[in-house]
């Protein structure tokens, strides 16, 4: 006798149900894709005991028609799907036909619907996968759909399922992603009879993020969007100071679908890259856009994973639309996120949250107009940092004795920004040419003081020769006869100088290919400070119009270190130098036969290290800017840390590096600085690529406006 058989069609119904409905979450998105796709503006789902009791999803969508209502729940009936080309370019939800029927097999599933406005409709009672009832019955138009009881009849798999708040959180989860998906539809939620969530329909998505994370969330995204001829994105960003410890914030919408998807993600955290620490994530909403025969959806029961057509092309796309919107922000967050300024701060009725599309503004309009600072990726053509050959030498430059009208003040810049220019109107110019002088540097001679100390610099003189041509030719060659006001000395770039060095040397982003145009964005600079000295020998204070700055000054000389050893780390041949006595360093013997197959690695980085036979590897050669005393440790680390990845990326063995060495260079904490050496901190923190947090993600600078300040001491309220 044969053993294979064709299973029932009520055990294969429970099987189909396995796979649909997994927890009372998946009843509830499979519902409400439903209702979407019915063309709804309406949806109200209400659960009792996170769904294991009940879940009514209503809809005023198009309803079903009273002759296809018991058809809806045979297996793989459908409306979506005329033949087998549909599935190539699906642009409905649901598609399958699987899941009424499956979750009428394992629940008691009430129907209710009218597909007209004559009030006319149809109710089905469904028990166990068995019609019980189906008879006429008045009905607005729309569908009302009602799951009660939910594995009543197997209870294996209603023993496995976790406590009501835990059910209640997927459930959630669910109406938070779908809701932001369509914002045009006015969700309603309700759990035992308490609102959960509401939003209003209007299509803006700012509203409905302001519903699922809060007013003081939705005032902290960032606008996004970027097209191209295959993909259109849209969506929200957040700031990097509302940055969330889970990945949970990230919401992917691909043609009206929330996905989940490793690629996108991964896209999202590079673009994020260096501004946010380590295990912290970014709230984002991409609203992906794209013909439906670039994306595959019928890969996974759930419909939650897809796969691209062109991944790596839309995964680029995604990581360089979200780097600009970026790069167009001053990403200085607020010590009181709470007291931004919104309105005019005489005022004390709190201005209602405006949820225009128009871009948040993080200052004043008329502020923000005067800021600009390049913000770049680190790939961008690159002039090294200032070191210690910035400070004059002591035999000819004394530190000013300063009054109050001497101040150390960056001016504000009287020239207009002027509009980005594409690569070919750029002329290219050095910041180094020693016609370039500032004009606003006073030649009124100044009274000697005490010496000027020498500045702890992360590379050593000797180790930047193009930067003491630079500092000799362009900046002192008449500083004796006419020394500055700025006590800066000239050896930090004045305002009109780095406002020079912006407009000459930005590399354009390379937007034709992906947005159809190489124009370079307006990128912000950074805001002028006038220092005002040094707290507790680790944060540097400063102030300008806009209000207060504290600047952690190990932070800040981490990046302006960590761009200067990138670029440096770039083209190791040109600087490693033979050692007579060889570094030796030992290693388990598992990790020797490892590290034999990756030695040409640190060649890439102008580190030379060799088998010496055994366990023990000596160090031939290494870049002679390497921080002086910790070259030894630097090795080990860099070695520790290729031995510890599974496959070795350039990119990412050169950004470890200089993580590595710029982490040891740096200034830290409890050092006093002078006041030159903070003011030369500040210019040159100031012409970083990306001077907002350090190279671990942590903030570099962070602000008290004139509004937070004043509401401190109740001036306002």
């Amino acid at each position: 006798m044969g053993q294979i058989r064709v299973l029932d069609e009520h055990i294969a119904n429970q099987i189909a149900a396995g796979e649909v409905v997994e927890r009372p979450a998946s009843v509830v998105k499979e519902l409400v894709e439903n209702a979407i796709d019915a063309q709804s503006s309406r949806i109200d789902v209400h659960i009792g005991e996170g769904g294991l009791e009940y879940i009514r999803v209503q809809d005023n969508g198009q309803g079903i028609a009273a002759d296809d209502c018991e058809t809806a729940f045979y297996r793989h009936a459908t409306s979506k799907l005329v033949d087998d080309r549909d599935l190539y370019q699906i642009t409905s939800l649901g598609f399958r036909g699987e899941a009424l029927p499956s979750i009428a097999a394992v629940s008691k599933v009430e129907l209710l619907s009218s597909a007209t406005d004559d009030g006319a409709g149809r109710r089905l009672l469904i028990e166990g996968g068995t019609l019980k009832v189906n008879e006429d019955e008045a009905a607005p138009r729309g569908t009302d759909f009602r799951v009660n009881s939910l594995f009543y009849n197997t209870p294996a798999r209603l023993k496995y399922m976790k406590t009501v708040q835990t059910e209640l959180g997927h459930i959630s989860d669910v109406m938070y992603r779908m809701s932001l998906a369509h914002p045009e539809i006015a969700f309603t939620f309700r759990h035992n009879g308490n609102l959960l969530l509401q939003t209003p329909g209007t299509g803006d998505m700012l509203q409905v993020i302001a519903a699922v994370y809060g007013t003081s969330a939705a005032k902290m995204v960032l606008p996004l969007e970027g097209e191209n001829l295959d993909y259109q994105i849209g969506g929200y960003i957040g700031r990097p100071e509302i940055a969330k410890s889970s990945r949970n914030a990230m919401s992917i919408v691909v043609n009206g679908r929330y996905i989940r998807n490793y690629a996108v993600n991964q896209a999202i955290l590079r673009a994020y890259h260096t501004l946010l620490p380590i295990n912290r994530y970014p709230l984002a909403v991409l609203q992906l856009t794209m013909h439906p025969s670039l994306v595959d959806v019928n890969v996974h029961p759930s419909k939650m994973e897809v796969r691209f057509s062109k991944e790596a092309e839309l995964m680029l796309f995604v990581e360089e639309a979200i780097r600009q919107t970026l790069r167009k922000e001053i990403l200085i967050p607020h010590a009181t996120k709470q007291t931004i300024k919104r309105g005019n701060s005489e005022s004390i009725i709190q201005e209602q949250f405006n949820f225009s599309k128009a871009p948040v503004e993080y200052l004043e309009p008329e502020k923000t107009n005067q800021l600009s600072s390049e913000l770049g990726d680190l790939d961008a053509p690159y002039i090294p940092p200032f070191t210690d050959a910035d400070l004059p030498p002591e035999s000819t430059t004394h530190l000013p004795a300063v009054s109050n009208e001497q101040q150390i003040t960056y001016k504000k810049k009287e020239q207009p920004i002027t509009s980005p220019v594409t690569e070919a109107q750029k002329v290219p110019a050095s910041p180094n040419d020693s016609t370039t002088q500032p004009k606003d540097v006073q030649s009124d001679p100044v009274q000697p003081s005490h010496p000027l100390p020498a500045y702890t610099a992360p590379v050593h003189a000797e180790s930047a020769p193009q930067i003491q041509e630079q500092i000799q030719t362009a900046q002192y060659a008449k500083s004796t006869a006419a020394p500055s006001k700025n006590t800066s000395g000239s050896s930090a770039r004045s305002p009109q100088q780095r406002s020079n060095y912006n407009n000459t040397n930005q590399r354009p982003f390379n937007a034709e290919m992906l947005y159809g145009t190489a124009e370079e964005p307006e990128i912000p600079q950074f805001p002028d400070m006038n220092l005002i000295g040094q707290h507790h020998g680790t944060y540097l204070v400063a102030q300008n119009d806009e209000g207060l700055f504290l600047i952690d000054q190990h932070a800040a000389h981490e990046r302006i270190n960590y761009e200067f050893y990138y670029e440096k780390f770039g083209r190791p041949e040109e600087v490693s130098q033979e050692l007579l006595l060889p570094i030796t360093l030992e290693f388990t013997l598992a990790e020797a036969n490892k590290l034999k197959d990756r030695l040409h690695w640190f060649e890439r980085v102008g580190v030379y290290l060799e088998h010496f036979g055994g366990q023990t590897f000596r160090v031939t050669a290494y870049p002679y800017w390497l921080p002086k005393g910790e070259e030894q440790q630097v090795i080990e680390e860099m070695a520790e840390w290729v031995l510890s990845e599974r496959a070795i990326d350039l990119a990412k063995l050169r950004e470890q590096a200089s993580t590595l060495c710029s982490c040891k260079a740096s200034i830290k904490a409890n050092q006093k600085l002078t006041e030159a050496e903070a003011q030369s901190l500040l210019d040159r923190l100031a012409t970083c690529r990306q001077p907002y947090t350090c190279p671990h993600g942590r903030p570099i600078v962070v602000s008290f406006s004139s509004y937070d300040l004043e509401k401190m001491f109740k001036r306002v309220m």
